[in-house]
């Protein structure tokens, strides 16, 4: 239902009957009544209901420019950054190189290197919540099993790193820790470098992967685009209204067969925020090589913890040989 629809059907459905002073009846909150006059003629009252309308639809449409503009729908259903950063690698027995880097607007952006002694390295996109902080346990399980350099930073609004973020932001900032790999670590991106991503860093995963050349694409607990996930979320809502007043996309499902790599897709089978054949539909629309390995009894971010050595096993054999035997 557009917008033009929400305001008819606000403005002459929310009412009641009534009789009117001349004997006619309107609606209650929209007054729309047919009357006689003195000499029998019949007239249809409808300037009020008309003001009513366009009030509504001026209303509607305002409202909805101002939350798309201002992305006050964005931050509250799609982003919950948090600020400053609460323990390091360190806690967790890692030694780390601490980087403050530049997107190409000039925002500053924190992350942290973890130096191994591979020739690989996984870049890390994490999710929509928390910063680089919450993800350690994971981070020290992942240098420690798949044995490569791991470079994982916030997006803009995130952790130590400046600015507000927003769907474009977040690929600027991505953008801008790839080059740091290739300008600083010299890293050559189409032999060496995987892209990692969970949940919505698995969106900002695929973008990259259509921009770099890469060893391997890794999605996780990934959704195919907002619009899927509002019809999922909440399904008692048109979703092309929900989607108007947003200004985020993330739309994966129409760019991972642009990736210009291997792909492997991972996915909890109860995952209770994406569902399984939300990662099942990105696998679908990936271009081969690419594998889809599922962890029995995961949820969405559990992943990791409940799929145990098997799953940093699969991880493993998929960084080593990404154009391998598919997995399913």
């Amino acid at each position: 239902m557009h917008l033009l629809e929400l305001a008819f059907h606000a403005t002459f459905t929310s009412g009641q009957l009534r009789q009117t002073s001349d004997g006619g009846h309107s609606l209650l909150g929209s007054s729309v009544g047919l009357g006689y006059g003195l000499e029998g003629e019949t007239h249809v009252k409808v300037a009020s209901a008309s003001k009513g309308f366009v009030a509504t639809v001026a209303g509607l449409l305002v409202v909805g420019l101002t939350l798309r503009q201002t992305m006050v729908l964005d931050r509250y259903f799609i982003f919950f950054p948090e600020r400053g950063i609460t323990a390091t690698p360190a806690d967790v027995g890692l030694e780390f190189e601490n980087v403050f880097f530049s997107a190409s607007d000039g925002v500053t952006l924190h992350g942290w290197y973890v130096p191994s002694d591979s020739d690989l390295t996984l870049l890390w996109f994490h999710g929509n919540a928390g910063n680089v902080a919450n993800r350690l346990e994971h981070l020290a399980l992942t240098h420690r099993l798949l044995g490569v350099n791991v470079f994982i930073f916030d997006y803009r609004g995130y952790g130590l790193s400046e600015g507000s973020v927003s769907e474009a932001g977040t690929y600027l900032d991505a953008a801008a820790a790839v080059d740091y790999l290739v300008d600083e670590k010299s890293i050559d991106t189409g032999r060496h470098l995987v892209l990692y991503g969970h949940s919505l860093g698995g969106s900002v995963a695929v973008e990259m992967a259509g921009r770099y050349p890469n060893r391997g694409l890794i999605v996780e607990s990934t959704f195919t685009s907002i619009g899927g996930m509002a019809k999922i979320l909440y399904p008692y809502l048109p979703s092309r209204v929900m989607t108007s007043f947003l200004r985020t996309r993330y739309d994966s499902l129409s760019k991972i067969a642009g990736a210009r790599g291997p792909v492997m897709v991972v996915h909890g089978d109860s995952d209770e925020t994406v569902p399984m054949a939300e990662g099942r539909k990105l696998y679908e629309a990936a271009r081969q090589p690419k594998r889809f390995h599922t962890v029995v009894g995961a949820g969405h971010n559990d992943v990791y913890s409940v799929g145990g050595e098997p799953y940093f096993e699969a991880i493993r054999r998929f960084i080593e040989d990404p154009e391998g035997e598919e997995l399913r």
